[in-house]
This record gives structure tokens, C-alpha cells and sequence, in this order.
């Protein structure tokens, strides 16, 4: 090996990603999270905001009831179906009448109980959205 060689091997092996001022400020900048055990950011827009005051709690139970409540009127059985029907029936299918959404489903690749049930909708009536078909197929709506 030469004078050069060791030089620079002494060099590469000490060298890191960043210099040594710029480990010292980003470990400065984790410290307030390693004690805290939550972010610490000083620009708030960068934070997750809360669910407000009075406001519904949207996550799921996991025993599968639904936390934020069923509308008045409703049972969660038909939340849960009317959720579904939405899920392939999109805002560009309506207004249209059953055998219309049945091909919306269809094309959506819907699963076979969704069409089965879009197939149940009374013939000649043309539904404006999800709450509409809802009615016809005998789903409890909110009041």
C-alpha cells in the first residue's frame, strides 16, 4: 500500500452519512420525540388534528357495531347494506332505472350479491341516488 492509500483508508473508514454538526442537530431535533413519545413538530400543520368536540368518532368497533351511531330511523344492517351498494354504485351512474345499474354494477365488477339485489329493483323507475335505491330494495332510511 501506498502513503495515499493509507490516508484515505484511515479517512473512509471514519466517514458517515452526514458531518458530525449535522448528527448533533438532527439528534437534537428527535430528542423531544424519543422523550415524550409523541411528535414534536413546531410547524402545527404538519400534526394529525384530532376528531373535534361533538363530533362522530368515524372508526370502526372492532366487534363490528359502528361507533359513531346508526341515523335515526336506520338499523345498522341497513347502514352497512346501503354502505355497500355505494361502494359500486358511483355518482356517474345516476340517474338511471335497475336494469341501468345492475350494468353500473356490472361494470364495476360488483360481486354477485350486489347485482343480485340491484336485480330486485322494481322495473320502470329511474333512481336519482343510493338513498332512492335503497327505499325500493325495503332498506330503512334515516327520518
Amino acid at each position: 500500500m501506498s502513503e495515499m492509500d493509507d490516508r484515505f483508508a484511515g479517512v473512509s473508514s471514519r466517514s458517515t452519512k452526514h458531518n458530525p454538526r449535522l448528527d448533533e442537530e438532527l439528534e437534537h431535533e428527535i430528542q423531544g420525540m424519543l422523550k415524550a413519545e409523541h411528535a414534536t413538530r413546531s410547524e402545527e400543520f404538519r400534526e394529525v388534528e384530532p376528531v373535534a368536540e361533538g363530533e362522530p368518532d368515524l372508526t370502526a368497533n372492532p366487534s363490528g357495531t359502528l361507533v359513531g351511531g346508526v341515523p335515526v330511523g336506520m338499523t345498522e344492517e341497513a347502514v352497512v347494506a346501503r354502505a355497500e351498494l355505494a361502494r359500486w354504485l358511483v355518482r356517474a351512474d345516476f340517474p338511471a332505472d335497475g336494469p341501468g345499474l345492475v350494468e353500473a354494477a356490472l361494470d364495476h365488477r360488483a360481486p354477485d350479491a350486489i347485482v343480485e339485489e340491484l336485480q330486485r329493483l322494481p322495473e320502470g323507475e329511474t333512481y336519482e341516488r343510493i338513498g332512492d335505491v335503497a327505499r325500493a330494495l325495503g332498506y330503512p332510511t334515516e327520518t
